[in-house]
């Protein structure tokens, strides 16, 4: 195949690239004047996007995989799935953001360019099957997400986030540096397809650190205890939308990451397994971040915060799922679990934050607890949709997220010896639902305090809809998303 040919596999990042910098430029020469256009070209760029994808998908059989430059990376449906929850993931938020940022005098032209390259790295690392090209996935999507983090330049706290956000990611890319330079030190390669056919045999020591190296590198992007200190800061301190991108669509992209290296790379019938076996190693991992992750949500008064933590353990969650992955690598379940789960989660989380950002304006965006009471009766539509939102959370039917990790638990059934891992996960979901009910409670159950003063934009009442619909689909429906999840499971064999 020549390189022209592989150009058709890789359209969608390059529609991506192409808008983003399109956007830039007609930032940099069109003025301030003409930013209410800025949107819609944002909007027309996720929309290409994701039909580039399609036609991607339609010619990508559902067990075929096409590598690309060399084999840096890599285009198949499971791919081209994330990139899909990538892109629906940034149309939201675009459309959340911008009269969001505009209502706080934060409205920049640079905010849909950074956004969308953002997205550019995230599709390289949902397609990267070498190492390299994971630690350039990871580098773009990071640079972006430290600039959004502090889009309220004004604001003390966004800057204090953003700075601590970079500081954090700038200690984890050092490990994954490393990790990345121990295990080809020991293998000879980079190809995630064949560091496994050839560690599997022989796993020196430095291999094993290079390995607790990635773990720790990855587990920052996921913000999986005890690599989650900056996430709390960060989300409180970014711009409302802004934070519900990072929860959802940046974590699903970590997910993807950890999914690539650790399968595809890590994978077969030696590395996952024995107390030095990365499937060990993360199933502590979730745990501790379920647990801590609830029991620190229960203690917020802030939704923002409280909304944080929740993505925390929704991490530990998820990793159920890849754990499962990992020792059942013939099967394609726990696969296709964790990807309907990250589509149902993306949905839910860029939701929850998007009410949110709806309720309150400048300098009063009604971020605690008792500022919600009454909202049922103001603002009932508001009010339902965050109550499904809430309820996804919670993994309570008839939602996405009650199936989500319903597919997830159950694949780990599956698994010998990880019913504890399950056990541990439904207790922690039983915890987490008293802190979003806590929310329900107060806006359908107490008198207003006072009057909210919701942002009547009607981009953002679409994307809330858009959500909303999303969440009930995929708990009424069930089966055709997992379906469409199930054939998009195929990764490089280990």
């Amino acid at each position: 195949m020549t390189y022209t040919q592989q150009l058709y596999y890789v359209l969608p990042l390059f529609v991506v690239v192409g808008g983003a910098s399109l956007l830039l430029l007609f930032e940099a020469f069109a003025g301030e004047g003409s930013r209410r256009w800025l949107m819609g070209l944002a909007v027309v760029t996720c929309a290409a996007a994701l039909l580039a994808t399609w036609l991607v998908w339609r010619r990508v059989s559902d067990f075929e995989e096409v590598y690309l430059f060399d084999r840096m990376l890599v285009a198949d449906k499971f791919s081209l799935f994330l990139t899909m929850v990538f892109l629906a993931g940034t149309l939201l938020t675009v459309l959340l953001g911008t009269d969001f940022l505009r209502e706080h005098d934060s409205l920049y032209g640079e905010f849909f360019g950074l956004l969308l390259l953002t997205t550019s790295g995230m599709i390289i690392l949902a397609m990267a099957a070498d190492l390299v090209s994971v630690f350039l996935g990871i580098e773009t999507m990071s640079v972006g997400a430290y600039v959004l983090t502090g889009a309220f330049r004004r604001h003390r706290r966004a800057t204090e986030a953003a700075m601590k956000y970079f500081v954090a990611g700038a200690f984890a890319t050092g490990f994954l540096l490393y990790g990345i330079a121990l295990v080809y030190g020991t293998t000879g390669t980079t190809q995630l397809a064949d560091i496994a056919k050839l560690a599997s045999a022989n796993t020196p020591p430095l291999f094993v650190i290079g390995q607790f190296m990635l773990i720790v590198a990855l587990g920052f992007k996921v913000a999986a205890v005890p690599f989650h200190m900056w996430a709390p800061d960060a989300y409180e301190g970014a711009p409302t939308p802004v934070t519900g991108y990072m929860a959802a669509a940046i974590k699903a992209a970590g997910m993807a990451a950890i999914l690539r290296v650790f399968y595809t790379g890590f994978g077969g019938d030696v590395l996952p397994y024995g107390p030095l076996g990365w499937a060990t190693i993360l199933s502590i991992l979730s745990v501790l971040t379920m647990t801590v992750g609830n029991i620190a949500a229960l203690r917020q008064e802030n939704i923002k915060r409280m909304l944080a933590y929740s993505s925390i353990a929704h991490a530990g969650y998820i990793l159920i799922g890849v754990v499962a992955a990992g020792l059942t690598p013939a099967s394609g379940v726990a696969r296709s679990a964790v990807l309907y789960y990250l589509l149902a989660y993306t949905f839910t989380t860029i939701g929850a934050f998007g009410v949110v950002a709806w309720i309150g304006r400048r300098n009063d965006e009604r971020q605690m607890v008792d500022d919600w009471a009454g909202l049922a009766a103001r603002h009932p539509a508001a009010a339902l949709a965050m109550t499904v939102f809430l309820l996804s959370l919670g993994g309570i039917p008839p939602t996405g997220g009650f199936f989500g990790k319903f597919y997830v638990f159950r694949a780990a059934m599956d698994v010998d010896g990880q019913i504890w891992l399950v056990i541990a996960g439904v207790l922690n979901s039983v915890v987490s639902v008293y802190y979003y009910l806590r929310v329900v409670m107060a806006m359908y159950f107490r008198d207003p305090a006072r009057e909210p003063r919701p942002l009547a934009s009607a981009p953002m009442t679409a994307a809330l809809a858009i959500c909303a619909v999303a969440v009930l689909l995929m708990g009424l429906l069930p089966s055709s998303w997992l379906g469409l999840a199930t054939s998009s499971t195929v990764l490089a064999a280990p």
